[in-house]
């Protein structure tokens, strides 16, 4: 994997998704090698490394992101009665583009 498979791969559109949610900042699609039964990753189309490199001058862009991983949340628990929201940071991401996770259900693996 790329050190950023957002930028690279989806946001280039490289590698194609399954759109849940998008607007002009941010983009929700399911996750292209799930983890679980419903998963969803949530982005901004702005490049940030992760959740502690975020700065003032992105307040808005984070707000906005928010607004999409709430819609999306409350569509997943209303349909399957519950979800996950996570993201991750340092060795533990993957990918160094800021990311969520929505999930459901018991992990694939």
């Amino acid at each position: 994997m790329t050190e950023d498979f957002y930028c690279d791969e989806v946001l280039s559109g490289k590698t194609k998704v399954r759109k849940v949610m998008e607007t002009e900042t941010v983009l929700a699609y399911y996750h292209t090698k799930p983890f679980y039964p419903i998963h969803i990753v949530t982005i901004p189309k702005k490049h940030i490394a992760s959740l502690i490199t975020l700065e003032e001058a992105d307040n808005n862009l984070l707000l906005e992101l928010f607004g999409v991983i709430k819609q999306v949340a409350a569509t997943v628990t209303q349909e399957h009665g519950a979800c996950r929201v996570i993201t991750n940071i340092g060795k533990y991401q993957d990918s160094k583009h800021l990311h969520w996770h929505i999930v459901h259900g018991n992990p694939l693996k």
